[in-house]
């Protein structure tokens, strides 16, 4: 229903109420039974059992699981149990994050305000926001919460904060007249409360129209309970690559023992060995040291204030293509600021951001002092007096107590060099409040001579018709048509700027003049404007080129004015000249595939919804991106959530955003989010590095187990070195490679594409040639010591042993970069270089120590063994090793 449209007597009709009266406790009790609380519905609740077993249905972890039970049955049972735990933790975890995540909707239930004050028979009450029921007459005041939806029917100086519903800081005056237009988006509707939403000044009553889920609050909870988590693009590689695994896993063990049957092996030993090329194709450390270099780039995330709630979406952000990004208070610093002061003698620019005193006036290029202008200093003090905020100062920040628009004036003033003093000697006799109708607030003044006068700022628009004197250097004088072009220049020039215009007039009065309201706004006299914005941050229009170079689209989403958005879009260089701005009631009219169409052309999102914001969201994924949304507000958490990647606000973000969020920015900044996609690019080139490192080197073991077979060769590797090899020499390694700094050019690559293989770019590829030369020098290095003798087979095993081992530790320095094995220095990553001595060391202690021996069936070996080892091992990084693939 579109309430905003209904006048009093219509509403009351359809409503079936007395508004003078309110409802009866009959039909409030009868309207309550009929449709049911005023609560939000949450989703069915998952029970914990199924949500802790879900965690182990994807491949990966069925991955591990046959690891363990093949590790069960070579007798392995450490490794099992390690397996086992790693399993187990990971499954914790997860569910801890499912459980995290249904929390969202509880959530909501918490910006219901606990009790309203209704009109019953004719008496106020105060009864539970629950029991509220269409119809109720309410009463709401400064620093209430509303519980339900209302449309207003009486309003003084009614302003509302619905960021919660619109992302918009600004509070919102309110009316209680009827809107003619069809289509009012929420920010628009004027004449109305919704639930959820703070009231920052004045009192108005409203008949309620929604409750429940039938608010607009409840239509974000729906929107909450239907959107489906998007799964991550790390977590779809991961799982096809668990499938090849298993498939190979599977179709060796098949293979080796069906061969060496036909060969004449006994099949327990060929089982055995088939087990053992399984153990081989799969990489039981891999989702565990995925998990380490996501949780190492989380504490560097946290370095650069920035929280990750999810370890995948880290990764994510390395394949964003598009950032769908707030105004207010990410790209902007949430402080309106005064950056022009205008009289008909001055005109200057004001530097400094946000409410920082610490600013300066300027005529053209020339710093000028504003108290030596007189009819500046006197308009800035206006300005100050006629003023409910107070600047206040804590850890050293100033911060405004009461409105921006307010607050900016008075910063204004202070930046000007008007100070608490030069106030202290005038007193506030009459104050007419601000009302959204009349746009403007006076307030009757005295100062320490008794001379009164009237001080009036609002709306140019409306003051401008009121004035009937302009003030100037000489005095007081009537107005003139010059006058009259020279403010209008002057407000265009403003406006096409994107300030936000507040003109200051006053009216002396004599000793017998009345202060009756209506007589005191009439035939002011013109003092000043002031232009006002709420700027950018300035380390964003830098965060947006690297982001522009990394071949990411920024687009700014706001319930601001179309005007006002893009004017800071151009300002931030965001969008080109001839880049399109969306308007909400322009986005309504369309179908979501002509949105589709356009829009990779759309740079800016003005005056949008909720359900704007989901259909932005998935109009972008339809057309191939990874979207990161940001957001702070209740309205933002559908999209947040239906986003790749959603990002909350840490300072101004609502539970539920966050609670909807991936990842949440502790300053609120948009520079966050680059470093936050810089990190994530640089940790997914990490796991393709050691998934690299691992996999050759399995592909490795597999080759030198598989050729031993084809040959007739007794086994070149028993199962518990392969078991060595993996969980030891593969892990050290492979983990220190997911420490390993970015290179330069991390941010000037494209995107990658969410399509794209665990495999592609050739890292398919260099796994097989590496991995086969790899099998290829440890089979030679097997042969020439075995050399056929049953005698040497121990010693053939251990020298095999040594050079996959050594080979693998080698051929790591090659995986940290896609170029050449020399374009990087081998010491710049020392936590490399230690988890290759460490292996070594390892390495020693199972060859030379006695005890060990027999367990891993090793023998000592000597210097000639070693030159000989070292020359094979070194031959696949030496041929590949300085070759692009």
């Amino acid at each position: 229903m579109k309430w905003y449209q209904y006048e009093t007597e219509s509403l009351a009709r359809k409503l079936a109420v007395n508004i003078r009266e309110g409802l009866s406790e009959k039909q409030a009790e009868e309207r309550l039974s009929k449709f049911g609380p005023n609560v939000l519905e949450e989703g069915s609740a998952t029970n914990w059992l199924i949500l802790f077993f879900r965690q182990f249905q994807d491949f990966m972890v069925l991955v591990l699981l046959a690891a363990t039970l093949i590790s069960g049955l070579l007798g392995e049972y450490v490794d099992a149990i390690a397996i086992m735990a790693i399993v187990f933790i990971n499954g914790v975890l997860g569910f801890i994050q499912e459980q995290k995540a249904e929390k969202s909707l509880s959530k909501l239930k918490e910006l219901s305000a606990p009790q309203a004050s209704v009109l019953r028979d004719g008496e106020w009450r105060k009864v539970p926001s629950s029991e509220l029921v269409v119809g109720d007459v309410v009463k709401i005041s400064s620093g209430d919460r509303v519980s339900a939806d209302l449309r207003l029917v009486d309003v003084k100086s009614l302003e509302m904060e619905e960021s919660s519903l619109t992302g918009e800081s600004l509070p919102v005056a309110k009316n209680a007249k009827e809107l003619a237009d069809e289509n009012v988006e929420i920010g628009d509707q004027l004449n109305m409360a919704f639930s959820g939403t703070l009231v920052t000044r004045g009192s108005g009553v409203g008949v309620v129209v929604g409750t429940g889920m039938n608010t607009a609050m409840g239509q974000i909870a729906s929107m909450l309970v239907s959107t489906e988590r998007v799964q991550t693009p790390l977590e779809r590689k991961l799982a096809e690559l668990g499938k090849i695994l298993i498939i190979t896993a599977l179709l060796l063990t098949a293979f080796v023992v069906v061969l060496g049957v036909i060969q004449g092996h006994p099949l327990y030993n060929m089982f055995l060995a088939g087990v053992s090329l399984a153990v081989a194709a799969i990489p039981e450390g891999l989702p565990a040291i995925v998990t380490v270099a996501l949780s190492l780039g989380v504490q560097r995330m946290i370095k650069k204030r920035a929280i990750v709630r999810k370890l995948s979406a880290v990764e994510t952000l390395g394949c964003a293509s598009v950032i769908c990004s707030d105004k207010t208070g990410t790209m902007t610093e949430n402080q309106m600021t005064v950056k022009q002061a205008f009289t008909l003698s001055d005109r200057f620019h004001v530097s400094g951001e946000g409410y920082d005193i610490d600013g300066s006036y300027y005529d053209g290029e020339h710093k000028v002092n504003p108290m030596e202008v007189p009819l500046m200093r006197d308009m800035l003090t206006y300005g100050a007096l006629c003023n409910h905020s107070t600047l206040r100062q804590k850890d050293n920040q100033y911060y405004i107590d009461g409105d921006p628009t307010e607050g900016a004036l008075l910063v204004a003033a202070r930046k000007a060099g008007v100070a608490e003093k030069d106030l202290s000697s005038y007193t506030v006799i009459h104050e007419i409040p601000f009302d959204s109708d009349r746009k403007r607030m006076s307030m009757v003044v005295e100062d320490d001579q008794r001379n009164r006068f009237v001080i009036t700022k609002g709306a140019p628009d409306v003051l401008l018709p009121r004035v009937k004197y302009v003030r100037t250097d000489s005095g007081q004088a009537p107005i003139k048509p010059k006058d009259e072009r020279k403010i209008e220049n002057a407000l265009y020039e403003m406006a096409d700027g994107a300030l936000r215009t507040i003109a200051i007039c006053i009216k002396p009065l004599k000793p017998t003049d009345s202060l009756k309201d209506f007589e005191l706004e009439k035939n002011l006299v013109f003092v000043g404007l002031t232009g006002m914005i709420d700027p950018p941050r300035k380390e964003v229009k830098q965060a947006i080129r690297e982001c522009k170079e990394a071949g990411i689209k920024t687009v700014m989403i706001t319930g601001d004015h179309a005007k006002t958005a893009r004017a800071i879009a151009l300002d931030l260089n965001l969008m080109p000249e001839d880049g399109l701005v969306l308007e909400g009631n322009q986005l309504s009219t369309m179908s979501q595939t002509e949105l589709e169409d356009i829009i990779d052309d759309v740079y800016v999102f003005a005056r949008v919804t909720p359900e704007h914001k989901l259909r932005i969201v998935k109009a972008f994924q339809k057309q191939g991106h990874v979207v990161a949304m940001t957001g702070d507000g209740v309205n933002d958490a559908p999209a947040i959530k239906a986003s790749d990647i959603g990002i909350a606000m840490g300072r101004s973000g609502t539970d539920v955003a966050k609670e909807s969020s991936s990842l949440i920015l502790l300053d609120d900044n948009f520079a966050t989010i680059k470093s936050a996609i810089h990190e994530g690019r640089n940790i997914y080139e990490n796991i393709r590095k050691f998934i690299r490192y691992l996999l050759a080197s399995n592909v490795g073991e597999i080759l030198v187990m598989l050729f031993a077979m084809l040959l007739a060769l007794p086994l070149p590797l028993v199962p518990v070195q392969i078991l060595w090899v993996n969980l030891v020499t593969d892990g050290l390694p492979a983990m220190a490679l997911g420490l390993d700094k970015s290179e330069g050019n991390v941010m000037q690559r494209a995107p990658r594409n969410p399509k794209e293989g665990i495999f592609s770019r050739g890292l398919g590829f260099k796994i097989i040639s590496r991995g086969f030369m790899i099998g290829i020098v440890t089979l030679i290095a097997f042969m020439l010591a075995y050399q056929g003798d049953p005698e040497h087979l121990r010693y053939g095993q251990t020298v095999a042993f040594t050079t996959l081992v050594m080979a693998q530790l080698i051929h790591v320095f090659d995986c940290r970069s896609d170029r050449s094995v020399f374009a990087r220095n081998p010491f710049s990553n020392l936590y490399l270089v230690g988890a290759v001595i460490s292996s070594i060391l390892l390495l020693m202690v199972v060859i030379y120590y006695q005890p060990l021996q027999d367990v891993f069936h090793t023998m000592n070996l000597g210097f000639r063994d070693w030159i000989f080892i070292l020359a094979l091992s070194a031959i696949p990084t030496a041929l590949f090793g300085y070759t692009k693939k």
